[in-house]
């Protein structure tokens, strides 16, 4: 296992780290859990028969993550069939974001890339202070220790994520077959406070985007594997970005009723904000924005004219997310800026630092596995 610090330091707003991890999937779980125990994670409460369904549903569905499970007991020193405590959920800050993304496809693109843009858009405030309370002494912004984390499994797909959140979850990912994958709250107006946290079966929102850059290949893929798999949330609903290096992409995202839907937009350029893209299918018949919507339907017209009918090149496409980045007011900012090449396999992202100022644009690769 390799650490490194890319950008930032303790006198920035954040301080980024890039962690690669190779070997098998139960070593790359104990190398997780061991720096999750660092950062101050443990495992929490699970009733005993949610849990045996869950460590099934993961063995069933997605054995990398069964396996990291027993290698995060080997870090805990506990049996891996034990039924009391959950073993995943990495989790060192809460999770959650606004955000703008587009998807443009290599035949709108200048070189012919595929290509995803995203603004990640999120409170510069700690835990205590989004929960109505002072900070704490020397409590850090809850946004402000993002990880890049890349695995190189010996059996399965290597990928690169981003999270702010959970070591083994995911808010930006590309696999090393061009698979890539973000996500952003989807229904901003009906999102609530979590009333309860406790892990459940199946895929929670921020393992949602890891579990299809490591098990899936294509936006085809993709598809089926959602379709078949179990999902749940905690009061923030969140949709799906999915692009493949041969053009596929969708939006996934579930109903105020549950209902499941794939979102296409007809090969074109398809832009993603913070409401629901089935309930709001045109996007020049969008309502008007309230103070509860942060600018999400402003942000996803101004996405899509700019894309409409015209090629883009890599520049475009970043100039695009610069227009719709947060403003410097108030305590919301976009935290970083992500640009995901589908053929490249790269995702290059600019880190916010403070003030106006953002870190230049690193580029890492499930590839290389280290910065470009």
């Amino acid at each position: 296992m390799n650490i490194t610090q890319v950008a930032g330091s303790r006198d920035d707003f954040q301080l980024v780290r890039h962690m690669t991890v190779e070997g098998g999937q139960t070593e790359i779980g104990r190398r997780l859990t061991e720096e999750a125990l660092r950062l101050g994670w443990r495992p929490q409460p699970s009733h005993p028969t949610v849990n045996r369904a869950r460590r099934a549903w993961f063995e069933r569905h997605w054995p990398q993550q069964h396996a990291r499970m027993d290698g995060a007991a080997e870090a805990l020193g506990l049996d891996p069939d034990q039924d009391e405590l959950a073993l995943d959920g990495l989790g060192y800050v809460p999770a959650g974001s606004a955000c703008s993304a587009l998807w443009v496809p290599p035949s709108a693109s200048a070189d012919g890339h595929g290509r995803i843009g995203r603004n990640y858009d999120f409170f510069t405030l700690t835990t205590s202070e989004i929960m109505g309370g002072d900070p704490a002494p020397g409590e850090p912004p809850m946004a402000s220790r993002p990880y890049v984390i890349t695995t190189v499994p010996d059996d399965g797909l290597a990928s690169t994520v981003i999270t702010m959140s959970d070591l083994d979850g995911c808010m930006d990912g590309i696999n090393e077959a061009g698979l890539a994958v973000t996500l952003l709250i989807a229904d901003i107006d009906q999102a609530s406070p979590p009333e309860n946290v406790s892990p459940q079966v199946g895929l929670s929102s921020v393992q949602l985007p890891r579990f299809l850059v490591e098990t899936c290949e294509t936006a085809e893929q993709a598809k089926q594997a959602l379709l078949c798999a179990k999902q749940y949330d905690h009061g923030t609903p969140l949709h799906y970005l999915v692009a493949d290096a041969h053009g596929g992409a969708f939006v996934w995202e579930r109903g105020r009723d549950g209902s499941e839907h794939v979102v296409e937009f007809g090969g074109g350029p398809l832009c993603v904000t913070n409401h629901l893209l089935h309930r709001n299918p045109d996007p020049m018949a969008l309502p008007a924005d309230t103070e509860n919507t942060l600018g999400t339907y402003g942000r996803l017209r101004a996405l899509y004219e700019r894309s409409k009918g015209v090629t883009l090149s890599g520049r475009d496409l970043r100039d695009s997310l610069e227009a719709v980045r947060q403003p410097e007011f108030g305590p919301f900012r976009t935290l970083w800026s992500t640009v995901f090449d589908t053929a490249e396999r790269t995702l290059s992202t600019s880190f916010y630092l403070g003030e106006e100022r953002y870190t230049e644009e690193l580029v890492f690769s499930p590839r290389r596995g280290t910065p470009a």
